[in-house]
């Protein structure tokens, strides 16, 4: 007779959103389980000192599991924390940023902001999803990726994708297994305006004409855009229908649209993107006659509501097609008068390039997850800007970020706070502010 298992205690979660648990000496990660529970599990990597986890039977459940609503949540790969309910999944993001800077940057802010937060469901506006016509499978799967798998999950709606994205999965299936190049198109990128739903359909040979018929058809019916893309993100043209609205979103706050193309980076989430500028900007608290700085500006989703405030701004961005979307966009809205923007590598910033860029009141800066260790350790010890304001996607580099600003440029780490830009996964958003 086998021996039944020892139930684990999940003592808390790991920055990846697993509880983590202690056995013989161990650290366990264990997925699907919370804080304060018993739990038995089921290794599926172990390692001298540590292993990876699933939990398979929940002994004790914490009062923070809830049911998850998506039923494919477990085989999918997109979400990690559907079974925690939404405030938990917050406030674990708070400690997860608490914890790097207390860990990684040895530094404290003065105050912890409340954090912004929105709909949970729904609110994906930008999503790559797998195709693959699976024989052994029944035909054509559109989804996400298998946890840890490459395996395309069989799944017919997404909770996290807008609805009406959601209900045209299984239309896809039929669309896609109906195309002479259903084994040559392995991917539909979604990009959701304000105004317009656009479908990027990679392909890998061109379309023959009866594709091109029933695209035109779907689009039609279902009220979409499809764009072709058939080589790297820059090659993407409209293909139907070509009178479609503009890709753009708002920040009405600050009377701008912005537009976009498809594969241009945006914020995946909009309604969580507005509430992140308004915060931004009341940080920044940009004035007429400043000169502020936008680094890592992107398409200018910060540099044009500081520009609104009457401060002239300059916008570095590493990508020539953003910096010429950020100049049309500031056209657009009417403010080349009070903007600029160059291309410049960040992660190649010295103390020289940044003193050539002249001086600055202030700092914006929203860099992608490598962080901007190069920018910071560039900028002046005396002098220079007297306030910063840090949006990060990646708790770890601004944490190590910070500690230079501290401890070596003056400054100090007056307020930071999370925003769930990813909810139902473990992706921390978070900003901060630095004054002299």
């Amino acid at each position: 007779m086998s021996a039944t298992p020892t139930p684990l205690y999940i003592e808390s979660l790991d920055h990846e959103g697993r509880g983590v648990a202690h056995l013989d000496g161990k650290a366990i990660f264990v997925e699907g389980a919370l804080p304060g529970e018993l739990i038995i599990h089921s290794s599926y990597r172990k390692k001298p000192s540590y292993e990876q986890a699933q939990a398979t039977q929940i002994v004790k459940a914490s009062p923070n599991r809830v049911e998850p609503r998506c039923r494919w949540f477990g085989i999918c790969g997109g979400c990690s924390h559907q079974h925690m309910h939404e405030s938990a999944q917050v406030a674990a993001k708070q400690r997860v940023l608490e914890d790097c800077f207390k860990h990684i940057g040895k530094v404290t802010p003065e105050t912890i902001l409340s954090p912004i937060h929105g709909p949970a469901w729904g609110y994906r506006t930008r999503a790559r999803i797998s195709v693959r016509n699976v024989l052994k499978k029944g035909g054509v799967l559109v989804g996400f990726h298998e946890k840890r798998s490459s395996f395309v999950a069989d799944m017919t709606s997404c909770e996290v994708l807008p609805p009406h994205v959601s209900a045209l999965l299984p239309l896809f299936r039929e669309l896609v297994a109906n195309l002479a190049i259903r084994d040559r198109l392995p991917q539909i990128e979604l990009a959701q305006g304000d105004n317009v739903t656009v479908l990027v359909l990679r392909i890998l040979e061109p379309l023959s004409a009866e594709d091109e018929v029933k695209l035109r058809a779907f689009a039609d019916q279902h009220g979409v855009q499809f764009w072709l893309q058939p080589k790297g993100p820059d090659t993407a043209y409209p293909f139907h229908p070509l009178n479609a609205p503009e890709l753009s979103y708002s920040l009405p706050e600050f009377d701008l649209v912005m537009p976009f193309k498809p594969t241009e980076f945006t914020q995946v989430n909009h309604g969580i993107n507005r509430m992140l500028v308004r915060r931004a900007m009341r940080m920044l608290d940009a004035r007429p006659g400043e000169r502020i700085a936008d680094f890592f500006c992107g398409l200018g989703n910060f540099t044009l509501p500081i520009a609104r405030s009457g401060a002239t701004v300059l916008g570095i961005e590493g990508s020539a097609g953003l910096v010429q979307r950020a100049k049309e966009n500031a056209e657009r809205n009417g403010l080349a008068g009070r903007t600029e923007f160059r291309m410049a590598d960040l992660f190649q910033m010295t103390p020289e390039s940044y003193a050539a860029l002249g001086q600055f009141d202030k700092l914006l800066i929203d860099p992608p997850r490598d962080g901007a260790m190069e920018l910071v350790k560039s900028l002046p010890e005396q002098g220079g800007p007297r306030r910063i304001v840090y949006v990060s996607c990646s708790p770890a580099t601004l944490a190590r970020d910070a500690e230079v600003l501290v401890q070596l440029k003056g400054f100090k780490l007056k307020a930071a706070g999370v925003a769930n830009m990813f909810p139902h996964t473990a992706h921390v958003e978070s900003i901060a502010l630095f004054e002299r």
